[in-house]
């Protein structure tokens, strides 16, 4: 797309009105937090908000404008979702009026992007002040120089409290995500939950990087002493934060980057980190990270002591701490580094069948890729105790408007192109499934991935695991060998095997909604079942 300055009468009006706020310091929007009544101070100094009755992502919520530019580019379907012009020009106008008529409203102009070359300069609009403090703590901050020649190619604007009417609007429900690439403009309505702002940019990239030619991914990356760069690609729940914030490499981001002609560079300024469980003894980089400024979704902080307490869950099992990247020091700054060496997929396979590290070939990687296995555990459900496998189309899929082998055809580009490793880490569980064996020792898998990270691999002896045809180190440093050979620490091997053909299957029943992607990638990367 050409970059173009989003044009609006009515928008114009609402950013220089005057109960419009732009880009006030932190200072400022904490003591404008405090004084609205939109969240409390922590003993750390962050401030903590409640999101209400929507604590996540509403994706049944998040629509495309059907646009006559777009609509032969846009993967549509259940994750895109297509709304029509004349829906999103009526929730428009009706939620710029909205905003008008407040006593305040908050703008924050930034960048999406750390490489200067290719950032997105874009603009948030937010009813809340703790909205507009999280923005500046997820999104690239400008300079005062910068700020002289900022023009606006996006703008997010979030109204929380107003709610769309289905019936009039043409929406599913109250809440609507509304993204339209003609109008440049993300709509946002009837939900609380800051992660919506943060997540709708990164939809946006995921179709503007492309045409660049600049891969968007849902990783993590760190580079080494060496300038050796690994990306980091999971799910929830597969480790991909703990194992990325290596105190012997230097974070480049947490969660969202893009992979240019020039190497890999952060989208954001910030990281969007989960806090259920935390502790500094587990995860000292982000537990000393939420200070002044930061701030705190959904945490419950005792009344007297305002000290917040992690391990409870009573508002939801998905509470979130938000805060500027500087605020760890094991950091690259600017977060942008050089090309991959190493790509690490992140897997928890709750079967207990996967190997804990298996070298793929480019046909592997880009099958995993497109996969995006992991599985979910029932374990909060009264007497489901089965493990789900989960499948995320490139480890992101609510966040692609393009067809998904489009990442995966430029994925596998690269990896020809820099000569990349891959590799698949099975974070899960070994010995059985669960229920029956038990987690991966963290410390394994640290030895695994450090072996990996500094190419001990590269020539290292492997066997084929004959059902996944996944080549499996015969021997890493700090690792049981048989722990290396999944079947191995399975007190029966039988079962194992009837495990092991059951995800097997699971995997190629997902794969057939991938009816475009040369039959190689399948029969190359696939299970030999």
């Amino acid at each position: 797309m050409n970059s173009v300055e989003v044009s609006n009468e009515q928008l114009v009006e609402l950013v220089n009105g005057k109960n419009a706020h732009h880009n006030l310091s932190v200072p400022i929007l904490v003591e404008k937090v405090l004084a609205r009544q939109e969240g409390i101070l922590t003993s750390t100094g962050a401030v903590c908000a409640t999101t209400g009755k929507y604590t996540g992502r509403s994706p049944e919520d998040k629509y495309i404008v059907e646009e006559a530019s777009t609509k032969d580019r846009i993967d549509w379907g259940k994750v895109n979702k297509p709304i029509s012009e004349s829906v999103f020009e009526n929730l428009y106008t009706k939620v710029l009026s909205y905003l008008k008529e407040k006593d305040e409203v908050f703008v924050f102009n930034g960048y999406a992007g750390a490489d200067k070359k290719v950032r997105m300069p874009i603009q948030v609009i937010n009813e809340y002040a703790w909205h507009n403090l999280f923005s500046q703590q997820m999104f690239v901050r400008p300079t005062e120089a910068d700020l002289k020649t900022h023009q606006p190619e996006f703008t997010v604007i979030s109204a929380p409290n107003f709610k769309a009417d289905p019936k009039v609007d043409g929406t599913r429900s109250e809440t609507f995500i509304i993204i339209s690439f003609e109008k440049r403009t993300v709509l946002i309505g009837g939900t609380e939950y800051a992660g919506e702002i943060k997540k709708s940019i990164f939809s946006v990239m995921n179709y503007v990087l492309p045409e660049q030619n600049i891969l968007s991914m849902h990783c993590s990356s760190n580079v080494g002493q060496e300038g050796d760069v690994a990306l980091f690609f999971g799910l929830s729940g597969t480790g991909k934060t703990t194992l990325s914030a290596d105190p012997k490499r230097r974070l480049i981001g947490d969660d969202e980057h893009g992979w240019a002609s020039s190497g890999v560079f952060n989208i954001e300024g910030g990281c969007y980190a989960k806090t259920i469980n935390l502790s500094r003894e587990k995860e000292p980089q982000i537990f000393d990270a939420i200070r002044f400024g930061s701030v705190l979704e959904n945490v419950i902080v005792d009344e007297e002591s305002r000290m917040a307490d992690y391990d409870d869950s009573s508002l939801t099992e998905n509470t979130r701490a938000a805060y500027q990247i500087d605020n760890i020091d094991n950091i690259i700054v600017p977060s942008i580094a050089g090309h991959p060496n190493t790509i690490v997929f992140l897997t928890a396979d709750a079967f207990g069948v996967l190997p804990p590290i298996s070298k793929l070939t480019k046909e592997q990687a880009m099958y995993h890729f497109l996969s995006g296995y992991t599985s979910k555990l029932a374990g909060t459900e009264r007497g489901v105790t089965a493990p789900e496998a989960t499948f995320s189309t490139c480890f992101g899929s609510p966040f692609l408007p393009l067809a998904a082998t489009e990442y995966a055809e430029m994925l596998g580009r690269k990896i020809d192109e820099h000569n990349v490793e891959v590799f698949l880490v099975n974070t899960g569980w070994t010995g059985g499934e669960y229920g029956v064996g038990s987690r991966m020792k963290l410390s394994y898998t640290r030895a695994m991935v450090q072996a990996a990270l500094e190419g001990e691999l590269t020539n290292a002896e492997t066997v084929k695991n004959d059902i996944f045809g996944l080549e499996i180190p015969i021997h890493i440093p700090g690792v049981p060998d048989d722990v290396l050979q999944p079947a191995k620490t399975w007190a029966d091997q039988s079962t194992y095997y009837v495990k092991a053909k059951e995800l097997a299957v699971k995997f190629k029943e997902n794969f057939k909604k991938f009816s475009n992607v040369p039959k190689e990638i399948e029969l190359l990367g696939g299970p030999r079942i």
